[in-house]
This record gives C-alpha cells, structure tokens and sequence, in this order.
C-alpha cells in the first residue's frame, strides 16, 4: 500500500511538473506571436467583378458610380489633402468613408485624366479601388485608406492598438508591396510604366497609401509615362533633376559646361524605378528587431540595384523574386526557433 501511495505522490509531481512545462510553453508561444505577427492575407477588391467595387460593410459589388451618383449621392466631410493636380476630400457615400479626389486647377485637367485612366486600367490588389468618377466635373472617388501614405508608418504603428504589427514582418510586406506594384507596373496591362512622381524619397512615398492591415497601395497615378518598344525612353519632365536619390541616367549628362536643356536631354526607362528599391525599403523596414537581418540578406540584390549602367540592374520581378525567398528563409529561421523550445 505504502509502494502504491508513493508511485501515485511521484506520478501526481511529474504531471504536474510537465503541465507548468507545457502551460510555459504556451506562453513563450504567445508571447513570439505578439512580436511576430503571421501574415495578413491581401484580397484584390473584394473580388469583385470588372468595373465594380466594395467598400468596408459592403455585402454586394455595385457598379462604378457614373456622374449621377457622384453628384447626388456623395457628401464631402473635410479636406485631407492638397496637389498641384488635385484636392483630395474626406467624403460619404451611403455610410461609407471614400475619397474624393476634384481637379484643382484646369492647367492639369491632361494630368488628372491620364491619372484617372491609369486607375480605371489597373484596377488589381495593388491599386486603390476606384469607386467611381465624373470626368466633366473633373472628379473621380476611391476607397478611403485613413492611415494616409507611408510615410506616417511610423506613427501609426506607434498607435496602441497597432504597436504589436510593429514588427520585421509588417515592414518586410510593405517592402514586398512596393517591388510588387513595381513589377506590375512594369509588364502592366497598359504597356511598361514608370513612376515619374519619385524624384525624392518622401515624394515616392506619398504615391501610396497604407491599408488597415498594414499593406501597401499604389494611390497617385498622375505621371506614368510608357516605355515604347524602340522608342526613346521617357523623360520625367522638362526641368533638370539633381540629387542622388534618381538614378544616374536622370541626371543632366553635359555637365556645368552647357545649361540644362530638356531637348538634348537624352530619355530613359523603367530601369530608374530599380536604383531607388534600396532607399524605400530601408525607410520602411526602420530599425525593429530583425531588419539588420533582413538588411544583410538584400544586401547583394541592392547592391545589383544600384549599378550605374541600368542594363546591368535586375528587374523588378527578379528584385520581388529575391525578398519572397528573404521572407520566407526569416519565417523559416523563426519557426525553427520555436522547434528548439
């Protein structure tokens, strides 16, 4: 009876000793998951039909909103944002948060119809959703992103209910996005587009917008000239760019000798998008636990990037290619941590 007892008293320990093992466990999961979040699955639109949209609460796709609807059905709120090319407008349609975007000036309507065109033609889940349009009226309504552009991530992470997406995986996935958008927009259905509105770090930033759950959008579609096959590349406006953050072959090529002159400057393609990846997706990963990881590993592809001979960059598929493989070996690493526990 006595061995009985004392085999049951050693029994009850060890149990008791393996649920504090596992209860330990469970924690030490839970807190890995608060720091890395798992990835966030991105829809394009709702899937929704061609030329139909859905926002927010929204059961059903409804058509784009033509003149009527824009003119009677949408009550702007306040003004969220101001261009040379347009005025953006927090407005309301049927309890839905939308953006109205109205033409500021007739000097820009080319501007802001090629925008628009741009947006009708690629509509996918790396645009914003356009919700309808007058072009008469010189207005056009997308889906509303309150986050605003990236470059307030910072401080929108640094909202309370945000600050566990704070982390190397939030970051990296903005970082995918904008390759992502780049490679789309490079074999797009409108032919091969450059983004011109990116002559500086924050004004290629402020051409997209930040979702809900941290994804990234392309937004300003203004200025995306096309890369005519044998033609003579595209030129990014007719006044002199400056800075290192354009690529190179966007430079004045003649020097203090001879002024500037939009006629003899020489064109070029989309390769000027691939020179500036380095400095977008340093911005966005910032300095969270992981990113000097994340760094190192791009290291030799950024490196690619800035070859002063853009024939000698890689793609912006070959680029997106590169940071999947990235994110999956830091995924993999992270899940072989946990293993060891």
């Amino acid at each position: 009876m006595g061995n009985g007892r004392g085999i049951s008293s050693s029994l009850s320990v060890v149990a008791v000793c393996l649920a504090a093992l596992l209860c330990a466990n469970l924690l030490l999961y839970w807190y890995l998951d608060s720091l890395y979040p798992g990835v966030v699955s991105h829809s394009p639109h709702g899937h929704c039909p061609p030329r139909h949209f859905k926002l927010g609460t929204m059961r059903d796709c409804e058509p784009w909103l033509q003149c009527p609807e824009v003119q009677n059905d949408i009550r702007r709120l306040k003004m969220v944002g101001q261009g040379a090319v347009k005025k953006v407008y927090l407005s309301e349609w049927k309890g839905q948060k939308v953006a109205m975007c109205v033409l500021s000036s007739e000097t820009y309507r080319a501007d802001f119809l090629h925008g628009l065109s741009m947006l009708r033609s690629l509509q996918s889940a790396r645009v914003v959703q356009l919700v309808g349009s007058c072009e008469g009226d010189g207005v056009f309504v997308t889906e509303y992103h309150p986050l605003g552009t990236p470059l307030g991530l910072d401080d929108a992470l640094a909202i309370p209910r945000y600050r566990s997406s704070d982390a190397w995986q939030t970051r990296l996935r903005l970082a995918l996005d904008y390759v992502a958008f780049l490679s789309f927009l490079h074999a797009s259905p409108v032919g091969t587009r450059v983004m011109c509105d990116s002559n500086d770090l924050s004004k290629t930033l402020s051409q997209f917008l930040l979702t809900a759950d941290f994804r990234l959008v392309a937004n300003d579609l203004d200025a995306l000239p096309e890369v005519t096959p044998r033609g003579h590349g595209v030129k990014c406006g007719p006044r002199q760019l400056t800075g290192d953050f354009v690529a190179p072959e966007q430079l004045w090529p003649h020097g203090d000798e001879k002024p500037f002159s939009d006629d003899l400057m020489p064109g070029y393609d989309e390769k000027t998008d691939i020179w500036k990846i380095p400095e977008v997706t340093g911005f966005l990963l910032g300095h969270v636990t992981g990113s000097d990881v994340i760094h190192f590993h791009l290291f030799q592809i950024h490196a690619d990037c800035k070859k002063s001979d853009p024939k000698q960059r890689p793609t912006a598929r070959e680029v997106l290619s590169v940071y999947r493989t990235v994110y999956d070996t830091m995924v993999e690493s992270q899940q072989q941590a946990r293993d060891m526990l």
